[in-house]
């Protein structure tokens, strides 16, 4: 939806193929940490403010056992923040309405089984019927296994879930890193969410326990002065790393998930499929033939460093 957005900015027409529903998109339950830029790319698409956003003042980094932490602050940076907090759901329902308002074309129910290459572009075969392009975008989902990608099992999982606590949060983050894996809390209005990493074998349990259960597991990795009173149900969802090797093909472009799945713990995924989508529309501003392979190289390459770095 992004991607799309900026395209039509620049007055590119761009159609939109979703395997699900469009309300699914906006069941999202996940939360995402967004950092500044990716403010000011949303802003530059007229959405920022469209939805609920929780500033991260600080971040406070600690081990347990360990002696000492490291603080971030964003006046130290000076910035209004380190970042924001805001749930997909509503992120998803802004970029929705955005693409209401220019009536961009949205395929629903649409899955894309097979894409041909013809003599000036490629031609589409979805559930909604052909379609022809000159560049198509693998903008979301995963990597297809026949893809050459790299893999990575982390042997770990994230139970997800948000938190009360008993005092304000101050709108600080914390990165806790414990013996079973790495702990994240990101403020969320009144709030907090949870990624709770953890060894895969253990991730089921630990997501049925009964709620006083759980806040007292989680209570074990922070200090008393910060105390849990509430938990939402909970979710799993396992951790690897997944990378397709390049990012381009014939006529084609992966970002976002469809070109690399990160660990969520540095909260860096949709931040930087989002420097993906504004990189390919700067590549793309004023094109001819949108497909044409040193486009897509050039945008390969501007994003090779940033890309690489993040993973």
């Amino acid at each position: 939806m992004a991607l799309a957005l900026s395209l039509h900015q620049q007055g590119q027409r761009a159609q939109i193929f979703e395997a699900r529903t469009r309300t699914a998109l906006l069941e999202d339950k996940r939360i995402l940490a967004l950092s500044y830029g990716s403010r000011q790319i949303l802003e530059s698409l007229g959405v920022w403010g469209k939805f609920a956003a929780t500033p991260i003042a600080a971040i406070q980094v600690s081990q347990r056992g360990g002696f000492g932490r490291t603080q971030l602050t964003a006046s130290e940076e000076n910035l209004p923040a380190l970042g924001y907090v805001v749930a997909a759901s509503e992120l998803c329902t802004a970029l929705d309405a955005a693409l209401v308002e220019v009536d961009l074309p949205y395929l629903e129910q649409a899955r894309v089984s097979r894409v041909d290459s013809t003599q000036d572009g490629v031609q589409i075969h979805s559930s909604a019927g052909r379609a022809e392009a000159q560049l198509v975008v693998y903008a979301e989902g995963s990597i297809e296994a026949e893809a050459q990608a790299v893999e990575r099992d982390y042997g770990q999982s994230a139970v997800i879930c948000t938190v009360s606590l008993a005092a304000p949060h101050g709108n600080v983050a914390h990165e806790r890193f414990t013996d079973q894996g790495p702990v994240a809390l990101l403020p969320l209005g009144a709030q907090m969410a949870l990624v709770y990493s953890c060894p895969s074998d253990q991730a089921q349990a630990l997501a049925q326990l009964a709620e006083g259960q759980f806040l007292a597991q989680l209570q074990r990795h922070f200090a008393p002065s910060m105390k849990f009173t509430g938990a939402s149900a909970r979710l799993v969802y396992p951790l690897c790393l997944r990378l397709r090797r390049s990012p381009i093909g014939e006529r084609a472009v992966w970002l976002g998930n469809a070109a690399q799945t990160l660990h969520p713990v540095a909260g860096q995924g949709f931040n930087l499929a989002l420097r993906d989508v504004a990189q390919l529309a700067r590549t793309l501003i004023g094109a001819y033939d949108p497909g044409a392979a040193e486009l897509l190289s050039a945008y390969a390459a501007a994003r090779r460093v940033d890309r690489m770095a993040t993973i």
